[in-house]
């Protein structure tokens, strides 16, 4: 009998696609809009892409920046890169040229493959470029990449790093039942939220691994994706909690038209989640289908908590189940439970680490524990309970105020879209709370203070409210507080 312990055998990203492509050469791999690739397809595109990369000279141990929005594309030049040993490095396809050259320094990239309109010192190219390059799409020899991807991070600086993955390009020679993320050899994957992100990159790598299909919508739109839902009896989805809003505030005349009865799995991460969306989700969809992880980029620790635990623990991002976590004080103390402090992690003892930075350097204490600047408290049960980032805090006449919670309470507005809640500086306080919001129809200043009036004590509701009309969050979910901050410092 098999020993149940024993480490999975493991091959390269190149080889498993190569495997499914020979298994299952007809079925779906990727739905993107009007294309769908099969396994076959998927298989012989990329490896001519990876001849076209090599002809422009990308080799082994390269960083390979690609800037593709949500397509079938972006995945066909990920297996690609990865079939050469390479490695891909995930750009958002809306970077600005001067952030672009940043990352493209931080990466020594040879080539970008993207469809920037910018002139870069170095070639810029697009899937039809590289496929013009070589018409051979016969096998490569097996590469594994030696870093599996390099996502960035602007972290509280504001200033780009990357996130160098610490475990190379391989996954499992075997495919299991039931794989990470909860996806399954036979799951129809709907992904909305931007593959240049980590967690939506993550998931592109573990569903195809799986020989899943994974239905990526070009960008998200909220009766869109219901829609996605329910034409391809998708089992997954993987949503921000931004878009949970925005498909929650459709009306319920719209939500229910479409049958939602196929999913199984509703993951939800990247950014804190209101307690009053997420309560809504679970009555909707189900407390079993809900799932949520906490973690960084960095992956030292990892929690998570099911729809089901959370009714009994709300406001919670789980357990921990990969690693450490701790709460610290401003002391550098322990902290004990229902005490708030800031969070550090660690990996499982005797782990390799799991990440490098380039660009940045890690927050430490002595013991291998690392902060990536969140305050928490754990409870008696040892469940997380995050507040906020420790560098997005505001001190407000001595009394700490975590932005997140005020973010939640304006959200339950039903004409808020999205918020921003920041401090600006004031001679009496020290600080003041000031809330920038983007409204959905008419709504007034003084019909947001009426609604938090019974929700947040006094020294946490805003002093002064500014109205705009962007998004305050970006496609993966993610607010720069500091940044806007500042921009309003400046003016």
């Amino acid at each position: 009998m098999a020993d149940d312990t024993t480490e999975p055998q493991m091959i390269s990203l190149g080889a498993k696609l190569k495997q499914l492509a020979s298994l299952k050469p007809d079925a779906p791999a990727v739905t993107c809009g009007a294309t769908t690739l099969t396994y076959d397809q998927f298989h012989r595109l990329s490896n001519r892409v990876a001849r076209g990369l090599a002809a422009k000279g990308v080799k082994f141990g390269d960083l390979v920046t690609l800037g593709l929005p949500n397509s079938a594309d972006f995945a066909v030049v990920c297996w690609g890169i990865w079939k050469l040993g390479a490695t891909p490095q995930p750009v958002s396809f809306r970077l600005p040229l001067g952030e672009l050259k940043a990352i493209m320094e931080l990466a020594n990239t040879p080539v970008v493959v993207a469809d920037f309109k910018v002139e870069i010192d170095r070639p810029l190219l697009t899937l039809n470029d590289l496929l013009a390059l070589s018409d051979d799409d016969s096998d490569l020899p097996d590469a594994i990449a030696p870093v599996s991807k390099a996502p960035t991070s602007g972290g509280s600086t504001g200033r780009p790093k990357l996130i160098l993955a610490g475990q190379p390009g391989v996954t499992a020679a075997e495919t299991p039942e039931v794989g990470g993320w909860r996806l399954r050899q036979d799951s129809i994957a709907v992904l909305p939220a931007p593959l240049y992100h980590n967690a939506g990159f993550g998931m592109m790598m573990s569903a195809f691994s799986m020989g899943a299909h994974m239905v990526i919508l070009p960008r998200f739109d909220p009766e869109g994706t219901l829609a996605a839902i329910e034409a391809n009896k998708a089992s997954w989805i993987y949503l921000v909690p931004t878009m949970m809003t925005r498909i929650w505030r459709l009306p319920e005349e719209t939500r229910a038209k479409y049958d939602l009865s196929s999913l199984q799995t509703l993951w939800h991460l990247a950014a804190p989640c209101p307690a009053w969306l997420k309560e809504a989700f679970i009555h909707w969809v189900g407390p079993e289908v809900v799932m949520e992880l906490y973690a960084g980029t960095e992956a030292q620790a990892v929690t998570t908590i099911t729809g089901t635990e959370w009714l009994t623990h709300r406001g919670s991002v789980g357990k921990v189940t990969v690693g450490e976590m701790i709460a610290v004080g401003e002391d550098g103390s322990f902290l004990p439970p229902g005490e708030i402090g800031e969070i550090y992690m660690r990996r499982p003892a005797g782990a390799p680490p799991s990440y490098k930075y380039v660009g940045a350097t890690a927050k430490t204490l002595e013991g291998g524990w690392e902060s990536l600047g969140d305050i928490g408290y754990f409870d008696e049960e040892g469940y997380l309970y995050l507040a906020d980032r420790r560098t997005d805090m505001i001190l407000v006449g001595g009394s700490n105020v975590y932005p997140a919670e005020i973010e939640a309470a304006l959200e339950e507005h039903d004409a808020v879209q999205s918020c921003a809640v920041i401090g600006l500086p004031d001679e009496d306080l020290g600080n003041k709370v000031h809330a920038i919001v983007q409204t959905k129809g008419v709504v007034d200043e003084a019909s947001l203070r009426a609604h938090l009036a019974d929700r947040l004590v006094t020294y946490k509701q805003p002093r002064s409210y500014e109205f705009v009309d962007e998004p305050l969050r970006d496609d993966a979910g993610k607010v720069r507080r500091s940044a806007l901050r500042d921009a309003r410092l400046q003016q």
